[in-house]
């Protein structure tokens, strides 16, 4: 389903800087090993998939405020809080997520 819906040209598709803050930090503490250099996925994949970015707001960290404590990880907790304020729906299978009002695809 998330594949469809992504590949869909009728959907309109964003990353986060939240997410490619996340995958940078994970890299530079060895917590992951890309099989393509960053750049090439920020923003290079970026763009191939012609992603919208998402850049964070005020807003979205006044919403991190709001939510309730179901999910620890700071950068999760932002792309749930973007997904709310810009009512967007979030491609996860995380098991916190549902947790939270926010549309899930998967």
């Amino acid at each position: 389903m998330a594949r469809a819906a992504i590949v869909d040209g009728r959907n309109e598709c964003w990353t986060s800087h939240a997410t490619a803050w996340e995958v940078a930090i994970k890299v530079s503490l060895g917590k992951l090993k890309l099989e393509v250099p960053y750049e090439d996925l920020f923003p290079g994949e970026v763009i191939k998939n012609r992603l919208g970015i998402l850049p964070t707001d005020f807003s979205h960290f006044r919403e991190v405020i709001e939510l309730p404590l179901h999910h620890g990880d700071p950068f999760d907790r932002l792309l749930i809080a973007q997904a709310r304020v810009e009512g967007l729906t979030v491609v996860t299978r995380d098991p916190h997520f549902p947790a939270y009002d926010v549309p899930l695809l998967w």
